[in-house]
């Protein structure tokens, strides 16, 4: 069963829970209708998380629906759906796919030639530290191309995992090799060192190197 086959699985379970909830409607004292708590609480929890992992905590389908669908209304229950609606026909059709790899693949090359300016320019920290970034990035859009969690839940909060877990994770559904996974802990070594001002434990051949092992990455493990 392919990526997409999963996603649209998960959206089937999504709209089956969703008619539970418009089947338990009951007229309230205002003449509204309103459905059963519970489910309602299960509809949203469970479109929330498949969208987070779909498009991010920015997106538009994420703000909209974690907006709309906040109570336990058949109005909003409708709402709810009429979203994952949407994003089932973007499934379909490979619009979801063929945008994200685009969009990404836009975004890395930007990042990637900025941090190639600053280590020409001798800027070996922020350099450093933008191509860490686009690195996890990466990895998260591999798990998820490859339905693999990137979050968890901690309390009442969905948490990204950590750059390792991503790492280690992948490594293990053998989306790349053990090589890989020893390389990019070392490009991750530096960016962590960068990033909490140990700059002292490396130096600009070392981001240079990076650089370079980060590109054939991203190049061999495209999206």
């Amino acid at each position: 069963m392919d990526y997409n086959q999963k996603l649209l699985e998960r959206i089937s379970n999504l709209m089956e829970i969703a008619d539970n909830c418009l089947a338990s409607s009951y007229p309230n004292d205002y003449q509204t209708l309103q459905v059963d708590y519970a489910q309602m609480q299960s509809f949203r929890t469970g479109s929330l998380s498949f969208i987070l992992h779909l498009y991010g905590d920015k997106h538009p389908y994420y703000l909209s629906f974690k907006k709309e669908v906040e109570d336990n209304y058949a109005s909003e229950i409708e709402v709810g759906i009429s979203i994952i609606q949407n994003i089932k026909s973007e499934i379909e059709n490979g619009w979801l796919s063929s945008l994200k790899g685009i969009i990404t693949s836009e975004i890395f090359s930007d990042f990637m030639e900025m941090a190639e300016h600053l280590i020409e320019q001798g800027y070996k920290d922020p350099a450093a530290v933008v191509i860490g970034s686009v690195l996890e990035e990466h990895l998260r859009q591999l798990c998820s191309a490859n339905k693999i969690e990137t979050t968890m839940t901690k309390g009442n909060k969905i948490v990204p995992l950590s750059a390792d877990r991503l790492n280690n994770s992948l490594a293990k559904a053998n989306i790349y090799s053990k090589f890989d996974l020893k390389t990019i802990t070392a490009q991750f070594d530096i960016r962590n060192s960068a990033a909490h001002g140990k700059y002292d434990e490396y130096d600009i051949t070392q981001v240079e190197l990076m650089y370079q092992n980060v590109l054939s990455f991203l190049t061999r493990n495209q999206l």
